[in-house]
């Protein structure tokens, strides 16, 4: 029998990319990975990154070497803020083996099927004025408050601010989408236990204390 492959994950920034973050990893698990903590042994190590400040760029950096020092034959994918503004600049870096932009980190399952240890670095991104759609997604079971995603994008340039050239244009998928998520990911029946539960979920995503 073949070995399930493992898959760890590493998150910087906003709860957004949190969000984001634990829905690959569901999706990886669907997929037959085995999910490894960050410090772990694992087959392929995924860092989820941020472009608000330099911090983060500089932090991916040394996530890698610290991947390299530990499991040289591990394959490194970066996706995020920082893969899609400066695809090319973490290409360059040594032991990374894919870059994932903002309209590809959601085909990470596809792109992992084809990629090998030793193969030059692989960059699948495009211009951010390209993406579109919008890709659902929520934390489940790793911290005390769960982030439900609304939105994408941003639609105001401010100066000091990337997200419109990292996240494109906002988008937000229909009201009854969101709120049926987490139902229908949890594979529950509308029942009036169910309804009081995804309340509280949602609550608990907009932060809201009882």
């Amino acid at each position: 029998m073949e070995k399930r492959r493992s898959v760890a994950f590493h998150t910087l920034g906003c709860k957004l990319n949190y969000s984001e973050t634990s829905t690959l990893s569901r999706m990886l698990e669907n997929d037959g990975f085995e999910k490894k903590e960050f410090d772990d042994l694992a087959d392929v190590y995924v860092i989820n990154t941020c472009s608000v400040t330099d911090n983060a760029d500089k932090e991916c950096r040394q996530l890698v070497r610290r991947i390299q020092r530990k499991s040289p034959e591990s394959l490194v994918v970066i996706t995020g803020c920082y893969a899609q503004l400066k695809p090319k600049e973490i290409a360059a870096i040594p032991g990374v083996d894919l870059v994932l932009g903002a309209a590809e980190k959601f085909n990470i399952g596809t792109h992992l099927k084809e990629l090998a240890k030793g193969d030059s670095t692989k960059i699948s991104s495009c211009d951010i004025e390209e993406v579109s759609g919008f890709n659902p997604a929520f934390s489940l079971n790793e911290r005390t408050r769960t982030f439900l995603k609304v939105q994408d994008g941003c639609d105001y340039n401010c100066s000091f601010c990337t997200i419109p050239m990292a996240r494109g244009k906002s988008r937000s998928d229909k009201i009854e989408n969101v709120v049926h998520l987490p139902m229908r990911s949890l594979n529950l029946l509308p029942t009036v236990k169910n309804l009081c539960r995804i309340f509280i979920f949602l609550c608990k995503a907009a932060a809201i204390k009882f």
